[in-house]
């Protein structure tokens, strides 16, 4: 019996009565991207997943990313990548500062990226209080509650998302204690900047959402560089409104999986090296849930 249990916020839903882990059928595929449309954050609890069973889950929704940085990646599914602030014999397992600012994954690429799937197998504590949750809003929400003013600006438009610009930014933020280094003239060029759409129709929901986020978003295509940076300023503070965020709480075993197209995100970083946080993540693009058939096994669970 799977349960679908809603947050009873804008977003969020606890999904149980599925071990992933188990190869999920079309009928179980469908009520997951019904629910992805309707709650965009999914959380699946107490679940048990190693890398293969994490890469077979995820690759039901799209081909997987692997991660241009080329860093802390499973040696033999190089898909799945570890975020993690251990350090073992003096070297990091994994990357610390991941997703410690607002944005959207793989807006950045030419094909865009449909879901993350993250998998906690150690939750930094204190007091008993679980530390390190993943913040979320609503890009859905934030366009219905933009004016119909700044609709019609943005409707049409195109914006260029640039995967350095975040990338940047947090090896500034870190310092010499940073594990990123400079991107490589290779993976500049494995991922250049690219335009994208202002406005997205959601594939399965049909509803509008505003794709800009202050993590990757450089510029409005065409526009004077004042009026581009004053409405791109405008727009990233209209996203955080706080009845358009949700944040997750993590505890070991869960699977979180959310939405990129409706959604942005980010890492709250609360907690000191002594907390340990130890989560593998997988990504799918979005290359299947534009085509038909995926909007027809959601339509089906409905």
């Amino acid at each position: 019996m799977i349960d679908i249990i809603p947050s009873g916020q804008l977003l969020g839903a606890r999904i149980t009565g599925l071990d992933l882990a188990q190869p999920l059928g079309d009928r179980e595929l469908g009520i997951v991207l019904k629910a992805l449309a309707d709650h965009a954050v999914l959380c699946f609890p107490n679940q048990r997943l190693d890398a293969a069973a994490q890469v077979a889950f995820s690759r039901r929704f799209g081909t997987l990313e692997v991660h241009v940085s080329g860093a802390f990646q499973d040696p033999v599914h190089p898909e799945v990548m570890t975020l993690s602030n251990i350090i073992e014999d003096g070297k990091p397992i994994g990357l610390g500062d991941a997703g410690q600012d607002w944005h959207t994954d793989m807006s950045f690429s030419r094909m865009i990226a449909f879901v993350n799937v993250l998998h906690a197998l150690k939750v930094p504590r204190r007091g008993g209080r679980a530390l390190g949750g993943t913040e979320f809003a609503s890009m859905a929400a934030a366009y219905d509650a933009l004016s119909p003013a700044v609709k019609a600006r943005i409707e049409g438009q195109t914006a260029t998302h640039d995967f350095e610009k975040f990338w940047e930014m947090m090896r500034r933020r870190q310092g010499e204690a940073s594990v990123r280094k400079p991107l490589t003239d290779a993976q500049r060029r494995n991922k250049p900047p690219v335009s994208q759409p202002m406005v997205l129709t959601h594939p399965l929901s049909g509803r509008k959402i505003l794709y800009a986020n202050p993590g990757y978003t450089m510029r409005i295509d065409g526009w004077d560089a004042a009026e581009s940076d004053a409405l791109l300023e405008e727009l990233f503070a209209h996203q955080l409104r706080p009845d358009f965020r949700y944040t997750h709480e993590w505890a070991e075993g869960d699977v979180l999986m959310w939405d990129n197209l409706q959604t942005m995100h980010n890492a709250i970083a609360d907690y000191g090296p002594d907390e340990p946080r130890l989560i593998k993540r997988t990504q799918a693009m979005a290359d299947l849930v534009f085509e038909p058939p995926f909007a027809a096994l959601a339509r089906a669970a409905a």
